[in-house]
């Protein structure tokens, strides 16, 4: 059966194809070069008056695993506040700052958005993970899985075990979680925190294995590249929500050395320490260093007004800013002894000159950033806003006007300590469809996805075109999901399940050895039962799976 997008306004940066009006061609869930005159279309929709891009890509949400289900159970009168009824199509479920995992998949489908990756996976609970991802509709998936507190590898740092070994560590992690790329957060400091250490920087040494976050953060790195991984190492940096940290974050991107890294939240990371408050925008000093840094890419973990919650791997910072709860209870836990888990609710005020500050220095960054390509649009669901704000998000980006309307509601001190109102620029329409879609799907190494050439997945949003970005980018008019029309004005009209993408680097099977010998003396739980299996994930029909190329990579 041959689809046929007719008349529609493309927005395809990965081909240089920017509001020109053509025809689409879907067949067999992918997008498809002009048929020929002897072929018959059998359905066609009039595009007349749409903007059409690839479907949106999400970089950064955390929609799965033990730390949002310890949300769930923190804030229960998130999802009391928000229920959505079952339907003839749906589920139930509910919840803006902690979604059910099909609501959770509904909204980001109504948005169009037709893939997420869940940032933060623990291998200890890789395999609940992917269970929720599974239970999680609509949109392909992935995790990353976190690497750099676990005593396994700060124990191969400690006694300078050969790169090689911990090149094989790093591969076979990524299989047995069945993970897509591999991040750090607060390198080494979540384990230092265990040994009552409450702040740890770049340079600063564990003080149990002696080993710097700096020297992690380059030996990740430079695995990740010798392996071929697509997705550089994600970072979430040290001293996150600290004034002056954005000392910590160039100091960050000088020590990278030219190796390929993401830097993530970075709105988070970019204080300073100027005027009498002692807290200040680095946004611009940041943009200049990624700017100057091809290497580096960013997404900013914008924050907007309003309840949320914030759940983190990083307990450290999490403990820290546990008096700031609001509502006033918070939860931390460890696990495994390989990584911690905080879940923190906050309130950001827009009276409040911190929160204020904050909101500003996230628009500061997006606008200062000159490469789209380099630079994607988060909120760190739900750490800085639900993902459900993005539309409203674009519009600040995309309309000056309203931007500074906004700018003029915050705390005026907040607003006076900014330069955003000096700040011209507007986005496009091509930066947008770089910044939610090609930039994303090229990051994450998701050859066929982010564009709509022929071979494509035939992931495709619709917009109407209207003057309000917000209005526009909160209601599609079609969405296809692998050339299956799922949503018609921002309602679900057929419900789906998307594949989960992996990759599977080569390894030397033989440090299987190495880690069993550790699971037996130190885990509760045996090497081989940590495993997630294909089956586990393909769940008779429901899943399926994608297994991303690795590139040739630079090992010796």
């Amino acid at each position: 059966m041959i689809i046929k997008l007719a008349n529609a306004k493309v927005y395809d940066p990965v081909h240089g194809v920017s509001g020109d009006v053509r025809d689409l061609y879907i067949r067999d869930g992918r997008l498809i070069a002009p048929p020929g005159p002897d072929e018959r279309i059998d359905i066609t929709h009039d595009l007349s008056g749409c903007i059409v891009m690839a479907g949106a890509i999400d970089i950064h949400t955390h929609i799965g695993g033990g730390k949002v289900n310890l949300g769930r159970l923190l804030l229960g009168e998130d999802h009391r506040h928000d229920m959505a009824a079952r339907t003839d199509l749906k589920r139930s479920g509910g919840g803006l700052a902690t979604p059910s995992t099909f609501t959770a998949g509904y909204r980001y489908a109504e948005m169009g958005y037709t893939a997420c990756f869940e940032p933060a996976m623990m291998l200890a609970n890789a395999r609940q993970t992917h269970l929720e991802m599974a239970d999680t509709p609509m949109v392909d998936k992935g995790a990353y899985v976190l690497l750099g507190n676990d005593d396994f590898l700060l124990q191969l740092m400690a006694k300078g075990a050969d790169p090689r070994v911990i090149r094989d560590y790093v591969a076979w992690t990524l299989h047995s979680a069945q993970a897509l790329a591999v991040k750090v957060v607060n390198p080494g400091g979540i384990n230092a925190f265990k040994f009552n250490q409450r702040r740890l920087d770049l340079d600063e040494p564990n003080a149990h294995y002696g080993v710097t976050p700096r020297q992690i953060l380059h030996t990740l790195s430079r695995a990740l590249v010798e392996l071929g991984v697509p997705h550089p190492l994600h970072v979430h940096g040290c001293n996150l929500g600290v004034p002056g940290n954005i000392e910590t974050t160039l100091a960050t991107i000088a020590g990278a050395e030219g190796l390929p890294m993401h830097l993530t939240h970075v709105q988070f990371h970019s204080y300073g320490t100027e005027g009498d408050r002692r807290f200040s925008s680095g946004a611009a000093r940041l943009a200049e260093a990624v700017n100057a840094n091809p290497n580096i890419s960013v997404d900013v973990g914008q924050i907007l007004f309003g309840q949320t919650l914030t759940i983190s791997g990083d307990t450290m910072r999490q403990y820290a800013g546990c008096d700031h709860a609001h509502p006033k209870k918070w939860a931390l836990m460890d696990i495994e002894c390989d990584a911690g888990c905080g879940a923190v609710p906050f309130r950001y005020r827009d009276k409040s000159f911190v929160n204020a500050l904050q909101w500003a220095i996230g628009l500061e960054i997006f606008l200062q950033v000159d490469d789209p390509w380099r630079i994607f649009l988060t909120t760190d669901h739900p750490n800085g806003a639900p993902f459900t704000s993005y539309p409203h998000l674009i519009r600040l980006l995309m309309d000056r006007n309203y931007r500074n309307e906004a700018l003029s509601l915050i705390n005026p001190e907040a607003a006076a300590y900014s330069n955003l109102a000096s700040i011209d620029r507007e986005y496009t329409l091509d930066e947008i469809a770089i910044m939610t879609r090609a930039a994303p799907a090229r990051s994450l190494g998701l050859h066929d996805r982010g564009h709509l050439g022929p071979g494509a997945a035939a992931d495709i949003t619709v917009y109407r075109e209207q003057g309000n970005p917000e209005a526009m980018f909160g209601r599609p008019a079609l969405v296809f999901k692998d050339g299956q029309l799922v949503v018609r004005d921002g309602e679900i009209v057929l419900v789906v399940h998307g594949s989960t993408h992996v990759v599977r680097p080569e390894f030397d099977a033989g440090i299987e050895r190495d880690l069993s010998d550790w699971y037996q003396r130190y885990a509760s739980y045996a090497m081989e039962n940590i495993r997630v299996t294909d089956e586990e994930i393909e769940d008779e029909g429901r899943g399926g799976i994608h297994v991303q190329a690795c590139r040739d990579g630079e090992a010796t």
